[in-house]
């Protein structure tokens, strides 16, 4: 085998065998969480969900110290639960006022008060507490000197040496004076309040007044001032957070980033909480290089209609850079803006328009606004508007779609043609008990400047069986495939190519209404064996699955059809059962094909599939001799051989690999390799290493292969404590000699404050190709970005853009 690929494998084995991972296996469940409320993200998610805030790190038993556990939690009761004193001393002239002393106690369903001295009247529930006053209800914890209220009412004035403590937010703070003005509202004089342990304020929020509402779950502070370790860094005079997990308006964390295309950034984004149904968030931004932008987001959801409209917009910018394409527009003083709308609408009954509006202001907005690899990567954006239908047998859509090249090193040339309008029909109705009888059916107008332009009709009745039992299953199927165009006037001005193993033939359009017809033949059958077994003590249900797959359909030349939106496909494992190797309906390739394969899997007695493994390949009696433009006929006797590997043995590690092998060349045209092991309850590690290599022509018309991407990465989120994590991600592009992106940073989590401080350094203008190096470039363009992200627990559910990101670029993140 190759260095690389026996350096892949060593080093997934020395993952496995480390002393640290093989203690870990032992556990064979992962704490779910830290306070038992969360649950860890399963292994091999592609993107896992931000994590909730839990308070689990701050100190145990943090409640005020005079905290009654055992006191009843509902408040309903207090309407018919009788009031229960207990006192030293007792003095009542008339048997209604009383006046306690000594250890005084008053219980009420969830209410419970202490003091040294109380005057209680028991037909009014007023009452007058002096002296070590200590009050408990469901949800609120109050101390101080002096309390007057009203045990029916829920009402009472707190004066001296005001404490408080919020059981269901942990909120708690000071005061100097405190109003319970009823069950669910109270308010509060020359305060302070934190989410942080009691007497442990790393931050806290200094105001003249704050009054909480469990009704709407907010927090409303006037004159407040927020302070970290005592230093004061932000004043307002209107202060709005929220007290639970409730979605509410306020401001969201500020955001901090530099990249060397935009300069620093700052952002603190606002959250509208407008109805249940409908809100949005504001996020001013500022730009050191190119200056203020607006960016925002409205999402709504009613019974018929459901969508999300997201927008950055900047007036002018401020930055003369130099532009990757020479051609390119200058864009100082130039708005820049990129929106996205996303929109479902349901109409009658089966019948919904769907809508999915990218767009950009420019070529270069992408990669001079993207602050990571993801964005600068992309170089299309796709927008379509569809009216979809659908019955018991029938499915319709009508509509359209466009691309824009948001790639600045490409023209707009490589744009896909535009699909104005566009329309669908498909069928399948069954008629007689196992059989079916279908259509798919698609008519498109194309359009792109300098090229053959024209409409395309494509007609796929089919008539199919599905034999099956327990044990077996046969899949017969007949279908016939219909395509004709009409090209549009000038159509003799454009040609198409046709190239084989010596040459490339050019072929001039010649028919405005060029067809294509033939059937197509297709017989599925397998058969699926099972047995108990056991593994390393542990049992197993094995399966064995053969699967054959016949596949017929006459060879047809398509030299004269253009090619509109059709592509060869990378040859994959579920090739082995596809009956086009092309995408898109402009060629139809021919076949004489037995495909052969095996599935072999291990089930644990609660139906998990622990092991998965197959192999297969296809064997061809006939030459492949349909390709597109720019790839030879196949003289080949069997396709790639395909085989695969997936583990998941325990709940602490996975693996996958896949492997594809040309007998007819002796070269790996694609192979996988991924782990992931999970450290402890929020850490992971992964190793992934990627080959892809296809067959291609050189100028002189001569075979060979040609990388499209080989690439290594490693990223890992490791736990040094329960406040500390250390984050890395490294990809290494082995064809360029280059790190296509890095990722080093470092979280910590304490019981009320998160911070991340993060360093990114990723390529722009990439694609994992060589030979696509901007102009002028002897290298893929780089830019570094530092983000740092400080969040207050309690005050605020988001998800930042630092996890956003880390979300995307490491497996199993959370």
């Amino acid at each position: 085998m190759p260095p690389r690929r026996l350096l892949a494998i060593a080093a997934a084995a020395a993952l496995m065998s480390s002393p640290g991972v093989q203690a870990a296996s032992q556990t064979k469940h992962p704490k779910a969480s830290l306070d038992g409320s969360e649950v860890v993200c399963p292994l091999g998610t592609f993107i896992c969900p931000p994590r909730p805030d839990n308070f689990a790190l701050c100190r145990p038993n943090g409640q005020l110290e005079f905290y009654d556990p055992f006191l009843s939690k509902d408040s309903s009761l207090r309407s018919t639960a009788k009031t229960f004193v207990w006192a030293d001393h007792v003095q009542s002239p008339d048997q209604t006022v009383y006046h306690l002393t000594g250890h005084v106690k008053t219980v009420r369903a969830d209410q419970e008060l202490h003091a040294d001295v109380a005057d209680y009247n028991s037909d009014t529930t007023d009452y007058d507490a002096r002296g070590n006053v200590h009050y408990q209800e469901a949800i609120h914890l109050l101390s101080a000197d002096h309390i007057v209220g009203n045990t029916n009412n829920s009402t009472g004035v707190a004066t001296g040496n005001v404490r408080f403590q919020m059981l269901d937010s942990h909120g708690n703070g000071t005061a100097v004076r405190a109003e319970m003005i009823d069950e669910n509202r109270n308010r509060y004089s020359v305060v302070t309040y934190s989410t942080c342990d009691i007497g442990r304020h790393i931050w806290e929020i200094r105001a003249k007044k704050l009054e909480t509402d469990q009704t709407t779950g907010r927090g409303i502070a006037r004159d407040a001032t927020m302070s970290m370790y005592g230093v004061p860094f932000f004043y307002s005079p209107y202060m709005s957070f929220p007290l639970n997990n409730d979605r509410s308006s306020g401001f969201l964390y500020p955001y901090f980033e530099h990249t060397g295309n935009a300069g620093y950034q700052f952002r603190i984004p606002y959250y509208f909480n407008l109805a249940p149904n409908y809100d949005a968030t504001l996020d001013p931004r500022y730009y050191s290089l190119r200056g203020v932008m607006l960016s925002g987001e409205v999402r709504y959801l009613f019974p018929k209609t459901n969508g999300t409209f997201e927008f950055d917009f900047l007036p002018s910018d401020n930055y003369n850079d130099q532009k990757i394409t020479p051609s390119a527009p200058d864009t100082q003083g130039q708005q820049r803006y990129s929106y996205k709308f996303i929109n479902n609408t349901i109409l009658f009954p089966g019948w919904s328009l769907n809508t999915n509006i990218n767009r950009a202001s420019d070529q270069n907005y992408l990669h001079d606004f993207g602050d990571d690899l993801y964005s600068v990567s992309t170089t299309i954006l796709y927008s379509s508007i569809y009216l979809n239908g659908s019955g018991n047998w029938w499915s319709a859509q009508v509509g359209g779609d466009i691309w824009q090249n948001v790639d600045p090193s490409q023209p707009n040339s490589v744009e896909p043609y535009k699909r104005l309008p566009r329309a669908t029909f498909n069928m399948d109705i069954p008629f007689w008990h196992w059989y079916d009888a279908g259509l798919t059916s698609e008519a498109v107008s194309f359009h792109k400047s300098n090229s053959v332009e024209g409409s395309r009709l494509d007609l796929y009745p089919y008539v199919d069986a599905d034999y099956q039992g327990s044990w077996w299953f046969i899949r017969p199927k007949i279908a016939y495939r219909y395509t004709t165009y009409a090209l549009d006037a000038g159509y003799q001005d454009y040609y198409t190519a046709n190239t084989t193993s010596t040459t490339t033939t050019i072929y001039k359009f010649n028919d405005a209404s060029p067809t294509r017809s033939l059937p197509i033949l297709s017989l599925d059958q397998g058969l699926i064996f099972d047995r108990s077994t056991s593994l390393f003590g542990t049992n197993y249900t094995q399966t064995l699955e053969p699967r054959l797959y016949y596949l017929y359909v006459p060879y047809r030349n398509q030299n004269n059809l253009p090619l509109f939106d059709t592509s060869l496909m990378n040859f994959d494992d579920w090739m082995l059962f596809a009956p086009n190797q092309f995408s898109g309906a402009d060629r139809q390739m021919n076949a004489n094909n037995l495909t052969a394969a095996v599935t072999t899997r291990l089930l644990d007695d609660g139906g998990v599939e622990r092991l998965t493994a197959t192999f297969g390949q296809i064997r061809y009696f006939t030459p492949q001799l349909v390709q597109d433009a720019f790839t030879p006929p196949t003289y080949w006797a069997g396709s790639d051989y395909v085989a695969e590997l997936g583990t998941q043995l325990n709940d602490q590690w996975t693996m996958s690999t896949e492997y594809l092998w040309n007998p007819n060349t002796k070269k790996t045209e694609l192979g996988t390799f991924t782990v992931q092991r999970r450290l402890g309850f929020d850490g992971v590690l992964n190793f992934s290493y990627r080959l892809r290599q296809n067959l291609a022509l050189t100028a002189l018309n001569t075979e060979t292969y040609q990388k499209t991407v080989e690439q290594y990465d490693i990223s890992a989120v490791y736990p040094l404590t329960d406040r500390w994590r250390l984050i890395g991600d490294w990809t290494y592009s082995v064809m360029d000699h280059e790190t296509v992106e890095a990722v080093a940073g470092v979280q910590y989590e304490g019981c009320c404050v998160k911070v991340s401080l993060v360093a990114r350094h990723y390529v722009t203008g990439y694609d994992g190709v060589v030979s696509s190096l901007l102009p002028g470039q002897t290298t893929p363009g780089k830019d570094t970005a530092v983000m740092f992200e400080l969040e207050f627990k309690g005050m605020g559910s988001f998800s930042g853009q630092t996890d956003s990101i880390l979300r995307r670029d490491i497996l199993g993140y959370q």
